[in-house]
């Protein structure tokens, strides 16, 4: 079975023990690692039977996929920030590098803006890695950061304008949902369960032998400092990660709701989860 998911430590961590055969009773997986946009485009073509994708991406890919409830990235404290440099406001921000327009950090911000009557800056697409490098060098405004540039904005002498995740909370009483795994429909629900119940195993393996896994996190966080490598974890990798709950399911649909009402997504299909 092909499974994709992102390079990042909390894909990592979580995937490393099914990825490397340690879960008993698990089924096999060729695994694909893709920045999260890559996986969102991918998902449009339902390249891969399981994926990681972004939530924001989710009201597109419904016709080939449904959401599992383990595996993902949801929580409170956790969202995108919008940084610029010092002495920028939203209401001043014409221009903001983005992850990609189907990334949940993009989905957001146009929520909020559409909350607060404010117009949508000039959008540049740009992998996430780039984005603090371009707010710091002024090619543009503001960038929507995600994943570990939350811990090294500031290195790069920028401010948080807003937080998105803050916002959504304040607006919702919801946690944030922003990544979850997907199964494609041609997958039966007894081989959803059994993949649900594989993420989990291969997440408590990680949390309970931590050396079987940790050197594939390194490898995959790249230069990343190893401090930022495990604050990255301890924010992404929580109790909705073994399970959204039914705490975690309604955030999601609140989400879904909320871009469908917008006018810029379908309505969600009753047999969202699989």
């Amino acid at each position: 079975m092909r499974l994709a998911y992102s390079p990042c430590p909390n894909d990592t961590y979580i995937f490393a023990a099914l990825t490397h055969g340690l879960v008993p009773g698990a089924p096999s997986v060729d695994v694909a690692l893709h920045d999260i946009e890559e996986l969102n485009g991918a998902a449009r073509e339902g390249r891969y039977e399981l994926t990681k994708i972004s939530y924001g991406a989710i009201p597109l890919l419904l016709d080939r996929y449904r959401l599992l409830r383990s595996g993902g990235a949801l929580g409170r404290g956790c969202g995108p920030l919008m940084v610029a440099r010092p002495g920028n406001t939203l209401e001043s921000i014409r221009s903001v590098a983005i992850p990609g327009p189907m990334t949940t950090a993009y989905l957001l911000l146009r929520l909020l803006l559409a909350d607060r009557g404010l117009p949508l800056p000039q959008i540049r697409e740009l992998r996430f890695d780039r984005i603090i490098g371009s707010v710091e060098h002024g090619e543009v405004d503001a960038g929507l950061i995600i994943h570990e540039s939350r811990f090294t904005y500031r290195d790069h002498g920028l401010e948080s304008v807003v937080d998105l995740g803050d916002w959504w909370e304040s607006a919702t009483g919801r946690p944030i949902p922003l990544g979850g795994i997907l199964a494609r429909r041609d997958l039966s629900p007894a081989a959803c369960q059994r993949i649900d119940d594989a993420i989990r195993a291969s997440l408590a393996h990680a949390r309970a032998r931590e050396g079987d896994v940790i050197d594939y996190v390194r490898a995959h966080a790249q230069e990343m400092d190893e401090s930022v490598m495990r604050s990255h974890i301890a924010l992404y990798v929580n109790e909705f990660s073994d399970d959204l709950g039914d705490e975690g399911a309604e955030a999601v649909r609140v989400l879904l709701q909320r871009a469908a009402a917008a006018g810029w997504a379908p309505a969600a299909p009753a047999d969202l989860f699989a």
